[in-house]
């Protein structure tokens, strides 16, 4: 529409992966699949987690947040990017892409958030071993996971407000499959300071922020265990933060490259905007699991009783 010679955008173009036919059924196929086993799994070590009296650990409440973190982030992207796959008008509103904007920000920032603490977890665990029950009693394991929300609806809303008081006037295509606050601010006709300002603190204060958190703990739990004499005991040290460790590795590779870089529409940044909202829910899940010689025998417990109900 048009006010006092001014266009005013009312809805974006996600130009998704591709426009040939040909190639889109495949993909909707293909991500379908991904999606399906992503809310499987994750609601799966959800089940396993809750039902399981062995698991009723910090580490495990941790987890059972990641899982459904996971899941929730992944029914934020994909069911409108099968919707595009299908469809011929890849419009999407102006409500209903900010909405997406402020849902992906918030669940990134909280993940980034609950990684950190489940790495502080892991310190306690292995260099505090005889205070790790009263560091990390359940008032605390709560409020770290209580500010993790915090902190995600928080940084959320700051950057979903600024970048709705920027104007836009056309161009209205987002190369991209989702919206995502990169290659929308791109569309903006006013001036971005804002929100570009806003983007690099958040990313300064929560991204560096918790990374160091991270590295910190992880150079902690490394010095440790390297100065613990027995092999079988740094073996189970390494064996029990590697997964989570792989985790934090595929999270801040793919994300901080992607809100750090200039946004092109590129195929890299589609990759990695695939990498991150896509593939890594489901990976997560898989990766502890697989790591998890806990989880697995949970796991067989779990199914073990559903046979035995189902006889």
């Amino acid at each position: 529409m048009e006010v006092n010679n001014a266009t005013i955008v009312t809805a974006f173009v996600l130009l998704g992966l591709s426009n040939n036919p040909q190639i889109q059924v495949p993909l909707f196929v293909l991500f379908l699949v991904i999606y399906l086993l992503t809310l499987m799994v994750n609601l799966l070590i959800l089940l396993v987690i809750n039902t399981d009296s062995h698991l009723q650990t910090p580490m495990y409440f941790f987890l059972r947040h990641l899982s459904f973190l996971d899941a929730f982030y992944s029914s934020i992207i994909v069911p409108k990017m099968l919707e595009n796959l299908l469809s011929k008008w890849k419009t999407v509103s102006f409500l209903e892409c900010f909405t997406q904007i402020s849902l992906v920000i918030f669940s990134g920032a909280t993940e980034a958030c609950l990684l950190s603490v489940m790495a502080y977890d892991r310190f306690q665990a292995v260099c505090h071993p005889l205070l790790y029950a009263v560091a990390m009693n359940r008032r605390v394991c709560t409020g770290l996971v209580g500010a993790s929300w915090v902190t995600g609806v928080s940084t959320s809303l700051i950057n979903t407000l600024l970048l709705a008081q920027q104007h836009f006037c056309g161009p209205n295509l987002i190369y991209s499959f989702a919206c995502e606050l990169p290659p929308v601010l791109l569309l903006a006709c006013s001036d971005p300071y804002s929100s570009i300002a806003s983007i690099l603190t958040t990313m300064v204060v929560l991204g560096f922020g918790t990374l160091v958190l991270l590295l910190g703990s992880y150079s902690r739990i490394i010095m440790t265990a390297l100065g613990i004499n027995s092999a079988m005991g740094r073996s189970k040290i390494f064996s029990t933060c590697s997964s989570h460790f792989l985790v934090v590795t595929i999270f801040y590779g793919s994300g901080v490259f992607r809100y750090m870089t200039p946004a092109s529409g590129s195929t890299l940044e589609q990759v990695l905007s695939l990498q991150y909202s896509v593939v890594t829910p489901l990976l997560n899940p898989l990766i502890y699991s697989l790591k998890n010689k806990e989880v697995k025998a949970a796991l067989k417990r779990t199914l073990a009783r559903k046979s035995r109900l189902t006889f």
